[in-house]
């Protein structure tokens, strides 16, 4: 008796599915690992990749209405730059002018705290809190010399971004100019019998990634008009609610890394509620945020996303938590509409896989359907 006949079938059968189980790991780790070495290169890319998928099919919409083709992706380029800038420097500027105000209004909040713990029945004390502020405020606003060298320290990093910012740029660029044609190129690396196959599978992929970036704009849209909208009606009952607008595009911003932006935009909303106009509005303020953030979850996405982007919720939230881990917040960024992508080229391949037996038993010709001849 041979040694394989003395092995039992379910350990025989367990061993050949654990070494292609570690075979594909292996591929998994050596690929993360080489993202995360070139992440440099790697990030502006699946930025461009984004950022083609939402200027496509408005370029496509401009040259189907006869727009020459190179106005259309000069108009869609120029408008997402033109977006994005304008929204980074609104929130720039508006956070710079009322700056000095929030610090000063979390100090004066940190006291009312203070004194509220101080009495029964907590009886805590807690003024080394405003203390360590306003020692943090002082070095920050006036030690201009370590701010400087800091800057400097940091010119490494800000040529990464302008790099970045300039490979992101190009290759979005090219990706409308001539994505067909790459795509063509690359689906020739691919063996001959494969390519239908793969080419039918990566366009489903793109169309759900173009139909998640669509679904995502407009719900990022969604999120930040209702917010603002909440805060500044709350304003106008308690006097005043600053910062509106920055809230407002920060909470669209945060809305493409799902959960943990949601998080971070809504703690942002109530403790500028809290410390600008007390308890009672930031408790306000938190019910608002939730209740945007529920008529989204239960709402919008399954109304509006429908069956295009099948991910369950449970997937997401590992699929953020693995990103967040590996990338930080590109990783947290991108986990989510990659998961969606592999799910949906994953679903293709396995379906015209289980099609093309039945394909060939319906096209043999010369037999019923018991096998005899007809």
């Amino acid at each position: 008796m041979s040694d394989d006949a003395r092995v039992p079938g379910g350990l025989r059968t367990a061993g050949a599915w654990s070494w292609r189980v570690l075979a594909i790991v292996g591929v998994a780790a050596v690929v993360i690992w080489l993202v995360i070495q070139f992440k440099l290169v790697v990030i502006p890319f699946l930025i461009a990749i984004l950022l083609a998928a939402l200027l496509v099919p408005f370029s496509g919409f401009l040259q189907r209405h006869r727009w020459p083709k190179w106005l259309a992706i000069t108009a869609s380029m120029l408008g997402a730059i033109a977006l994005v800038g304008g929204l980074v420097t609104l929130v720039v500027f508006q956070i710079r002018g009322g700056w000095n105000d929030l610090v000063a209004a979390t100090l004066r909040a940190v006291d009312d705290i203070s004194g509220w713990l101080a009495g029964p029945p907590f009886n805590l004390e807690i003024s080394e809190l405003r203390t360590a502020l306003l020692d943090w405020w002082a070095e920050f606003s006036h030690d201009t010399g370590s701010i400087w060298s800091g800057a400097l320290s940091l010119g490494t990093t800000t040529g990464h971004v302008l790099a970045g910012l300039l490979l992101t740029l190009f290759a979005t660029l090219f990706l409308l100019i001539d994505g067909p044609r790459i795509w063509s190129w690359f689906l020739r690396l691919f063996p001959r019998r494969a390519r239908e196959r793969t080419d039918v599978a990566a366009r489903t992929g793109w169309t759900t990634l173009t139909t998640f970036a669509r679904i995502q704009i407009f719900v990022a849209a969604v999120d930040a008009v209702g917010i603002g909208l909440g805060a500044w009606i709350l304003g106008l009952f308690f006097g005043g609610f600053p910062l509106v607008i920055p809230i407002a595009v920060v909470v669209f911003l945060a809305s493409f890394i799902p959960i943990v932006g949601a998080l971070f935009s809504g703690a942002l909303a109530v403790f500028v509620a809290l410390v600008y106009l007390g308890p009672v509005p930031a408790i306000i303020m938190l019910a608002i945020v939730l209740l945007v953030q529920q008529v989204e979850g239960h709402v919008l996405q399954p109304l509006v996303m429908g069956t295009a982007v099948r991910v369950h919720p449970l997937a997401v939230v590992f699929a953020v938590a693995a990103g967040s881990l590996i990338a930080g917040i590109p990783g947290a960024l991108f986990a989510v509409p990659l998961v969606a992508v592999v799910n949906a080229i994953v679903r293709s391949l396995v379906g015209r896989a289980e099609e093309a037996p039945t394909r060939q038993e319906e096209d043999r010709p010369g037999e019923t359907a018991e096998g005899g001849a007809a």
